[in-house]
Parts: structure tokens; sequence; C-alpha cells
């Protein structure tokens, strides 16, 4: 990225904003708005023109304020508020509308020397075709302009800007002296007039915006400036308020000196009025030499940003357009200049405006939409010494993107669309493709932290309603030896809950127990992202397994509500991890947590098809929670296709009132199963349940069956109520602290 070298002040920013502003749409367009809107509808193009380009001068002054502003103007600010592929998705953009900006003024230029063709056509009505084709002008004068930029660079461009404002101010004041032998008594001027059949009001407002992105010109210097912090907030804002009054006072002497049908006709209707009509000719040509020597200035150093970002596939290509000269970005501008001649050959100033007036808006709305996220994200190291106001900003990101789809909903949908192509081409070849911008993290942070506090106010009166949903925390030590719980974990997160996994690191928190979490952490994930998870992610360290639920245990929910579930797995070849899961059961009791065991096998979880479910008379308060974390897992792509069976083992007895009692729930939808697939299976004393759940679920993906206990009478001796499955695969234990309610 180019450094700050350059000399350049506060009047070099300002004269390159004015000599834009003051440029060829006002000189050009403006009759033709007071013609087809009147100048009431003028005043209200120049009013809604800047209510964009206020807020977003405000919002430039103020970023350019808190922090260095370097090579690329208006991309640079962008980019580093929003990071490299939004920014540089934009940036493009920005260049491409910076680059038609030279064509367009050039064009304009040439409509400067519409008096000089007239004549000349009079004289030689032979060649009346050729004479009146301006591209004889334009495409020379952008060789012209293209030869003194590439051996004098931005210095005689900026010199260039005392004479040619100077100049406009002149041609401006003998505007403003003179008259139309036509002019209006003050009885008869009526402000509202327009012609018969005008074009519509948003149609006139595109052409007319690209008078009011000098803004944007003047930020495009940022890389040569001494001071940017000074330099632009002060030139910007100057030449905005100065633009307002030049603008409101030609367009009223405009409607007071013309009929609206002269204005729309002639577009050089304000030598008409001039003391000296050549003088406006002359001051339109100035002001089109500068905004396109401008436009030359800043477009390459836009291109040159770009590729010192590396925003292009190859880096001999980024290597290619960072390349300089004396301080000058010599093939950005030569790319530049290519482009511009392109639009040149086009010839059409109306096309390129509707072009230019898109992609300008979609950068106003970004720069005002970043210092509204500023404002919001509340970040400590935003202190910008100049201060706009949130709800200003925020009414300009919002009028930029409305305007945007008023002003040519297919210009502007093709503009998106164009712009998240260049996101995607962007995101895809630059090394940071993932990373997250700051602004937005201190955005999510708010967002988080305000929802926090409202989920923790709302959870009391959920929980009251009977809304039950799982937040699941899992400690696991066995994380890069076994893949179930994680997988479990992020099943049960992805749609219905939340899940947070721990890795458990035993030890004293030292610095290298420090280092190794770190290092877990980052490895953690890593395995998020590879599989796609939504589980938050974390390592804790303590001496003793005990100490680590005791403490995870007392920790807020990430989620914002309480965790409301413990998770463990154990390798069924290592029955001594369950029995310390089990030797913890009292801490989970204390704090009403729903516990779920899921004991592994090699088999895994087979094809992910069938869950089948167990109930028997002595878990019966854990059979909703077991129905309901089935329904969860469903929930997951990579369980789409399963399909839950239920299993009601009950003795001779009790079947019939069983039955009653399981289609009285399927009726009122309290169990979402399909009849077909419940089955209820009598019980005989002389079977143990055990065997009969191995031979009915032996091609079970996974099995899910209810355990009680008590922290009194939980020994070892009990841990064989989780043995005895020895053909099924998977299983997950369950134990509700309440029993829950289907809803």
């Amino acid at each position: 990225m180019k450094s700050n070298k350059g000399a350049f002040g506060t009047a070099a920013v300002f004269m390159t904003a004015i000599s834009t502003i003051l440029g060829a749409i006002l000189f050009l367009r403006f009759g033709y708005a007071v013609g087809h809107t009147g100048f009431v509808g003028t005043l209200a193009i120049i009013l809604i023109g800047h209510l964009v380009t206020i807020p977003t001068a405000l919002a430039v002054a103020e970023i350019a304020t808190n922090q260095k502003v370097e090579g690329g103007g208006a991309y640079y600010m962008i980019s580093r508020s929003f990071g490299i592929n939004i920014g540089g998705a934009i940036g493009i953009a920005l260049f491409l509308s910076q680059a038609i900006s030279v064509a367009f003024y050039v064009i304009a230029f040439a409509e400067a020397f519409g008096p000089f063709i007239d004549y000349l056509s009079q004289l030689y009505p032979q060649y009346k075709t050729l004479i009146q084709d301006k591209r004889f002008i334009s495409v020379p004068t952008l060789a012209i302009l293209a030869l003194i930029m590439l051996t004098k660079g931005a210095d005689i461009g900026v010199k260039a800007l005392y004479v040619v404002v100077s100049i406009l101010f002149l041609s401006l004041l003998m505007f403003f002296m003179g008259s139309h032998e036509g002019a209006l008594d003050a009885s008869q001027i009526d402000l509202t007039l327009k012609i018969t059949k005008p074009d519509s009001f948003f149609y006139v407002f595109t052409i007319i915006f690209p008078a009011f992105t000098g803004i944007a010109a003047g930020l495009g210097l940022s890389g040569d400036l001494k001071d940017p912090k000074k330099a632009i907030p002060r030139g910007t804002l100057l030449a905005t308020f100065v633009g307002i009054v030049v603008y409101v006072l030609v367009a009223y002497k405009l409607a007071i000196n013309g009929s609206p049908q002269e204005l729309a006709d002639d577009q050089l209707f304000m030598q008409k009025i001039a003391l000296w009509g050549p003088i406006i000719p002359i001051g339109l040509a100035c002001a089109t030499v500068s905004s396109a020597l401008g436009s030359i200035m800043i477009a390459p150093r836009t291109l040159q940003a770009l590729g010192g970002d590396k925003s292009f596939p190859l880096n001999t290509i980024n290597e290619f357009l960072s390349k300089e000269r004396k301080n000058e970005p010599i093939n950005a501008t030569a790319i530049t200049l290519l482009i511009a001649l392109v639009f040149c050959l086009i010839g059409d100033v109306d096309f390129v405006a509707r072009i230019i007036s898109v992609f300008f808006m979609v950068t106003y709305g970004a720069i005002c939409l970043i210092s509204f996220l500023e404002h919001f994200a509340a970040d400590p190291s935003y202190r910008p010494t100049f201060k706009s106001r949130w709800w200003l900003s925020s009414f300009g990101a919002v009028l930029c993107f409305y305007l945007i789809f008023k002003m040519d909903f297919w210009y502007a949908l093709i503009s998106i669309l164009i712009m998240i192509g260049f996101y995607f081409f962007v995101s895809y070849f630059n090394p940071y493709k993932n990373a997250m911008s700051k602004i937005f993290k201190g955005v999510l942070f708010q967002l988080t932290r305000r929802m926090h506090v409202m989920l923790q106010s709302a959870s009391e009166e959920e929980e009251s309603e009977g809304g039950w949903r799982p937040f699941v925390v899992c400690i696991s030590k066995d994380t890069f030896h076994r893949f179930m719980a994680f997988n479990m974990v992020r099943w049960i997160s992805h749609k219905y809950g939340f899940g947070t996994y721990i890795h458990y690191i035993e030890g004293y928190l030292n610095k290298d127990t420090h280092k190794e979490a770190e290092e877990t952490l980052k490895k953690l994930l890593k395995m998020g992202e590879i599989s796609k998870s939504k589980v938050y992610v974390d390592t804790i360290i303590s001496p003793s397994y005990t100490s680590a639920i005791a403490q995870v245990i007392q920790l807020p929910g990430i989620s914002g509500n309480e965790n409301n579930m413990m998770f463990f797995e154990y390798s069924r070849r290592e029955p001594e991890a369950l029995q310390e899961v089990l030797n913890n059961f009292k801490l989970l009791e204390a704090v009403n947590y729903d516990v779920c065991i899921l004991g592994s096998t090699d088999k895994g979880f087979g094809y992910r098809r069938n869950i089948h479910i167990w109930i028997t008379p002595e878990d019966y308060d854990n059979a909703n929670l077991m129905i309901l974390m089935a329904y969860i897992l469903l929930g997951h792509p990579e369980w789409r296709d399963g399909v839950i069976k239920l299993h009601a083992l009950f003795p001779e007895e009790e079947l019939k009132a069983q039955k009653e009692n399981l289609t009285s729930m399927m009726a009122t939808g309290r169990i979402p199963i399909s009849a077909n697939n419940i089955e209820l299976i009598s019980r005989k004393q002389e079977t143990n349940d055990k065997h009969v759940i191995n031979k009915y679920s032996a091609d079970a993906d996974l099995c899910i069956l209810g355990f009680n206990a008590s922290a009194e009478d939980r020994t070892k001796a009990q841990t064989a109520d989780f043995d005895g499955y020895s053909k099924l695969g998977n299983i997950l234990f369950v134990n509700t602290n309440q029993e829950k309610e289907i809803k």
C-alpha cells in the first residue's frame, strides 16, 4: 500500500471536489432539469441529492479523523471498515465508475464545442455528418490528457485546478450578471412550470446525480495529502456547502430567464443568459477538463490500492497494478485510460451518467453505513475528532439504497449483481477470505450483548409457559480420539438448540497449559469450520474432572439462556470413564440439569437412518425428553432421511391402557411419530429387557434409552445398568430433571 508522501492540502481537496460539483452537469443538464421538473422539482432534486451527500460528507469527515487515510480514498475507507472482501467488491465497482467518469467528462468537454460545430456544419454542409460526430473531439482530448498524466503525474493536475476553478467561478459570475431577452417579469414567474411531456422525476435525478459526486473526487487524493485528517473533512464539507448555494441560484436564474421548452431543448442555454456568452462553453470546457484530470488522478489510485490489497487472482497482476513511477500509479493509469476510451467511443452523455450514478450511490451508501455501524459497535478505539450523528448516517445509508432502485431498477439490480460477483471473486482469491472485519465483530458484539440481556429476562417466562429447547454443554478430554460427542452436540445445536463444546485439559493453569489451551482452541475452531457446525467451542483447564464440571455449570450460558443439559460420552470399551461421569451426577442434580450420556462403539452412527426409542415403566418420566432428542436430531441434514421408531415395553396387563395413551398423544400431536412406527411389546417376567432391546434394535443406527439415577445410591456396581447391550451400536442414555411437555 502506498504511504502518504504528498504535500497537497485542503485547497487541493476543495478544488478537486468543487470542479466536479460545478462541472459538466451544472452547465449541460441543469436547464434540462428545470425544463422537465420545474424550478420546484429541481429544488427537490438538489435537496434529495444533498440528503445523500451531506450525511456522506459528514461520515467522510468522521472516518477520516479517526484513521490514517492512505491511497485509494473511498475504497481505503470502505475496505478498512468492512474488510478486504466486501471493500474489494465495492472498490472494483468504484474504480469502474471513476474510470467511466473520465469518459463522461471528456464527452461533456466535446459538448462545449457545440456552437463551433454548428458554425462549421453551416460552412461545410457536405461534411455535416462527419463534423457533428463529437468523438473526433473527445477521443483526441482523452489522448492529450493521457499524455499529460502519464508524463507529468498528479502534480500538473492539481496545479491546473487553480486556473480551472478561477475560470469556473468567473463564468458563473458572468452568468449571474447577465439576463436573457426573454426573461420573465415577476408577475409571470411560475416556478412549477415544466414541459408538457417531461421525463420522470427519478430519471432526471439519475442524469443530474453525477453532479453530486464531487465528494468522492476529493477523497481520491487521500494518498497524496500531507494531512488527510484535516484536508479531507475541511475541503469536502466546504465544497459541498458551496455547491448547494450555487445549484439553487443557477436553477432559479434559469427558471426566470427561459421557458421550460427552451431550457429542455438547448443544453447550453446558459450562454444566452451570461453577460458574455462564450464564457459558458469556456467554463464548461475548463470544468470538464479539470474533472477529467481529477478522475484520471483518482481512478488509478483506487485500482492501485486494490492491487496492493491483493484483490486479484495472480500476484503478477497485483504487482503490475501496484507499480509506481515517481509516486505515480503508471500501470493503473494506463488501464483507466483504456476503459475511458471504450466509453468515449460510445459517446452518449446520459447513458454514461446513469451508470456512474448507480455505482456512486452504492459507494455513498457504504460510507454512511460504515459511520452508522461504527456508532452502533461502540468500539473504544473509534474516537474521531469530528463526529457525525448515528441517525444521520443511518438515514443517508437507507436513502442511498432506496434511491438506487428508484433511479433505475434494472440498472440497480444488474449493478448489485455485478458487485456480488466481485465479492465472490475477491473472496475466492484473497488469502483472508474468512476474516471478519473489526466493524462487524463490534456490531455482533453489541447485538449479542443486547440479546443476552433480553433472553435472560425472557427465559423464566418461557419455561413457565412450557417451552423447552436444549442448551447443551459437553465436556470431553477425548475430542481428538473420538468425534462422537462433538458430532452429537453439533446435531443437537443445528436447528433447535444451542451447543457448547468444551475440551478438558487436566492440570493447573500456568504458562504451558495456557499455551496448550490456545493451540487446542485453534484445532477446535478448524474442526468446527470443516464440519460447518453451529457449536460454540472452548477449552477449560482444571485439576480434576469434577472441578471442571463444577466450573462449567456455574458459568452463564453463551447463548443468553442458561444451560439446561450436560452431555457426556464414553467408549463402551472403557467402562471406567462412565464411572467418572456417574460419580459427578450429584453436581448436575444440584443445578437441575438434564443429563445425556452417549455410549459409543466402533460401529458409530451407521447410516444415520434409524433411531429407536425404548420406553419402560421404570423410565417413563424420561419418555418425552427421549422423543424430543430424537426429533431434534432429525433436524440436522445428516439425519434428514432418518426415521424414529418407538418401542414401548410394558407388562401384558398395561398394554391396552398404554396403547390408548399413546394413540391419544399421537392424535393431539404430542408425539411426532407415525403410528406405523410405534410398537408395544409385552414384557414377560422370565425375559430380560436388555435381551428384547438387543433383538429388536440390533440394526438401529442410534438407540435412545432412559435411565434413572440418584446421587446417593450411584455406585460402581450400577454401571451395569449401562451394560448388556452388546448387539447395539451407539446408545444415548437420557435422564430428565423434570418431565418435559411435548407441544
